[in-house]
């Protein structure tokens, strides 16, 4: 279970999600009449762990997906989950492609193939479940993205202190 736990927590957070676009009431805006989706807020870090998943299953990952959306379709609403699995699919494969082909480190890979997939994931789920918004897609492009920065830091951190530690040794 160890060896697969990000794949676990990935497939986990796919349904968790989903479920909350069900259940939780969207909000108005300050005032402007549009209505927002507080879940878009706590998207952001799908992609990353999609990222992390990756790097434990390979190109697995792609079927930890298909379960997440299989578990969404029964356990959420087939109609969030069709979005979800529509727009993950385009937007991972876009994610995926750029994590899977580039020679960058972990740590630029996983900033640079969020920037590129999370605008699309957020545009297409938001359009297909009638909760499109400018303000909403912004909102859930800034929570992922904030995501993959908190990540990309955090993994900047280790490898200093990791060359720090080898300097020193």
């Amino acid at each position: 279970m160890n060896k697969i736990k990000f794949t676990l927590v990935y497939i986990l957070s796919i349904l968790l999600i989903n479920i909350g676009f069900v259940y939780v009431p969207m909000l108005p805006l300050f005032g402007t009449g549009e209505m927002y989706p507080p879940m878009a807020l706590i998207v952001g870090l799908v992609f990353v762990l999609r990222d992390y998943a990756q790097k434990e299953i390979g190109h697995k990952v792609l079927g930890a997906m298909a379960i997440g959306g299989l578990l969404s379709y029964f356990m959420a609403s087939p109609f969030v989950a069709i979005a979800s699995v529509t727009a993950f699919l385009v937007s991972e494969l876009v994610d995926w492609a750029y994590y899977t082909w580039s020679n960058k480190s972990l740590r630029q890979r996983i900033l640079i193939s969020s920037l590129l997939s999370t605008p699309i994931d957020s545009a297409i789920f938001l359009l297909m479940i009638n909760q499109f918004s400018f303000v909403a897609t912004i909102a859930m492009f800034a929570s992922k993205m904030l995501a993959a920065l908190f990540i990309w830091y955090y993994l900047g951190k280790s490898d200093d202190s990791l060359s720090r530690n080898t300097i020193n040794s």
